[in-house]
């Protein structure tokens, strides 16, 4: 026989504490009114709390009903109950929704916008599409290496950043009690030349197109408007990031005044940037505005209206026969300044919206050349259509949604 009562425990709701009713079985009411029906067995020599519900919703007898059989389970049955209702817990929550869950709490603490949004857009292209919908506890080492496979080897710095992402996700979801294990170790199923192969290098990564075939390939790109193509080309003609470019949206430019300017969310350094805009930058603007899609201000969207991806632009390169990397065109502009015009080396870093090395420099330099910085711009503009004799190439009429 129990040692409590109904009218005990209606007495017991309005007084916090912990009340025994007997063979492991007891009532625990805390100061915010809330009040819960726990068990305590053993089981292989471990002690666990099993709750059993609400004292509001749950009454005496049905407590120790439960209590029953619950104890049965696990004395007579050898039943791990704990684990069968986190097993259980683990099922309703996704992969997918356990990463957006993270996101969600921890993005508001990141260095910047475009990193929260890149974040969750390369986990949306590499890992959503091969177990976003599963249960978050039944992700294991194979469905990670399956995922990274495509992109381990080809781009390797993209292959660790998602490794990475997944596995924190995981952990995330364990810490939830929506898994029960951390996730693979990165030093062990996960780590190269074990799980997943040796990574060879960055052999594509940044590689830069020589200035001299600039010209012809951006008559070649020009030749079959895309947004992918027209992101590749501005990227190009204002030397900017490649998110910079795929994250812009209409607000950001004065059309009258030739200027782009980038938010500090967007920007690598986490400050606004003023990026003077060529006639030939001011023509890919035309393009894409001919080619809006309604429901987006983002200036280059992909297919959903978002953001488009890296790999977008990176795809324009591949299927064009070239093996440059996007960010390379950064660098194909430094050269071609540093080769080609008398531009002091101060006037192109700012262009590239790069750091002063120097602290003091730093610290006294408050100009940003951008008068200077504007003929540098529309001399490079002038130069990348110069297989054009210089001339910036009409946009054809426009018809139809680019891809």
């Amino acid at each position: 026989m129990g040692k409590l009562s109904a009218t005990a425990v209606k007495a017991a709701l309005g007084k916090p504490g912990t009340y025994q009713d007997g063979d492991g079985l007891f009532l625990r009411v805390d100061k915010r009114g809330g009040a819960s029906w726990t068990l305590r067995v053993q089981r292989d020599g471990k002690r666990s709390d099993i709750s059993l519900g609400s004292a509001k919703l749950v009454g005496l007898a049905e407590a120790r009903s439960a209590a029953v059989n619950v104890r049965r389970a696990v004395k007579v049955e050898g039943r791990d109950i704990v684990a069968e209702r986190r097993a259980k817990k683990a099922e309703a929550v996704t992969f997918r929704e356990a990463a957006e869950r993270y996101y969600g709490e921890n993005k508001g603490g990141w260095k910047s916008n475009a990193y929260a949004v890149q974040w969750l857009s390369s986990l949306e292209r590499h890992a959503f599409p091969k177990f976003g919908n599963r249960p978050a506890g039944d992700i294991a080492a194979a469905d990670i290496i399956a995922a990274l496979a495509p992109i381990w080897q080809a781009y390797p710095e993209t292959g660790r950043r998602v490794r990475h992402r997944i596995c924190t996700v995981l952990n995330f979801a364990h810490a939830r009690g929506w898994r029960v294990s951390e996730a693979p170790s990165t030093t062990g199923s996960l780590k190269a030349g074990n799980g997943l192969p040796k990574q060879t290098g960055e052999r594509q990564h940044r590689k830069a197109m020589p200035y001299k075939a600039i010209p012809a390939f951006m008559t070649d790109l020009r030749a079959k408007p895309s947004f992918g193509r027209l992101a590749l080309e501005f990227v190009a003609l204002t030397a900017a990031r490649s998110q910079e470019v795929r994250l812009a949206t209409w607000d950001e430019f004065d059309l009258e005044e030739k200027l782009w300017t980038v938010p500090a969310g967007h920007m690598k350094r986490g400050k606004a940037h003023i990026v003077p805009l060529s006639e030939a930058a001011m023509a890919v603007l035309r393009k894409a505005a001919a080619l809006k899609l309604a429901g987006t201000e983002i200036v280059f969207p992909g297919v959903s209206g978002k953001a488009m991806s890296d790999m977008t632009l990176l795809k324009v390169l591949r299927d064009a026969g070239e093996p440059f990397h996007v960010h390379g065109f950064r660098s194909t502009f430094t050269d071609w300044a540093a080769d080609k015009t008398s531009f002091a080396n101060a006037v192109v870093e700012a262009a590239l919206a790069h750091k002063t090395p120097d602290a003091t420099q730093a610290a006294y330099r408050k100009t940003t050349h951008l008068e200077k910085r504007r003929g540098l711009m529309e001399a490079w503009g002038a130069y990348c259509a110069s297989e054009a004799g210089g001339k910036v190439i009409a946009f054809p009429a426009a018809g139809g949604a680019a891809k």
